[in-house]
């Protein structure tokens, strides 16, 4: 490393570990530089002011385009109960008691939606795409994302409004390229970031007897009946 590079590595990392805690690229970029196994790239540098920390704990209000809400955590349904949810894809509420499997899954066909919103309320990052609009080298973008990393999914959502669309507990972001750099700042802000979703340590593996990551329950595109219990 020449001196340039290793003062950047040295303020990175102690930009780092200032925070409240490590999550997602920020961890690994820590892990890293701290190894010297890796430079860090100037990307890494960008994504730097999108990582959490105590004085910042929710990075993603510097990010257009983020739409925030409040919800209760907890409020749980059994399927085949449907929640009336309040947007489209939903990024909060009420959920499934069985959460989908998580942990960098692809899934190449919709699930049901009840149990990604549980997967969100475990710090996951749910990446959804309209499956008409989002094909080839642009899929191929986001499931590079995604593929084997913990605690984010992605899946298809027919009828989405926009070809992309990036959801965490109370964090929504749509878009219209997976080329956008705003969905590397969205992971980076709000992956596992304790401040923002509301079950810590929560696992994204499915449980035992629950969610079958092979054969997930589908994905339903009719508008919820009259018995469908509302999101909060």
């Amino acid at each position: 490393m020449n001196s340039r590079t290793t003062a950047l590595v040295i303020a990175l990392v102690g930009v780092l570990l200032a925070g409240a805690a490590l999550t997602g690229v920020a961890l690994l970029t820590a892990e890293r530089a701290m190894a010297g196994q890796a430079r860090v790239s100037e990307r890494d540098l960008r994504l730097a002011a999108f990582m959490p920390s105590e004085a910042n704990p929710d990075p993603s209000t510097a990010i257009p385009g983020v739409v925030r809400q409040s919800y209760d955590p907890g409020l749980h349904v059994a399927a085949p109960q449907r929640v009336a949810y309040d947007h489209s894809p939903p990024f909060g509420g009420r959920h499934d008691q069985v959460w989908a499997a998580c942990n960098g899954v692809v899934y190449p066909d919709g699930v049901r939606t009840e149990h990604l919103v549980h997967s969100l309320e475990h710090g996951a990052v749910w990446i959804a795409y309209d499956p008409d609009r989002v094909t080839g080298a642009e899929r191929a973008k986001l499931a590079e994302r995604v593929e084997g990393k913990p605690y984010l999914v992605m899946s298809p959502y027919p009828g989405l409004d926009q070809p992309i669309s990036l959801q965490s507990w109370g964090h929504q972001l749509k878009l219209a390229s997976a080329d956008d750099e705003r969905i590397d700042q969205f992971v980076t802000a709000l992956l596992l970031n304790p401040a923002t979703f509301p079950e810590p340590g929560a696992p994204c593996d499915p449980g035992p007897g629950g969610f079958d990551q092979d054969a997930p329950p589908p994905f339903d595109p009719t508008p919820p009946g009259p018995d469908a219990q509302p999101p909060i």
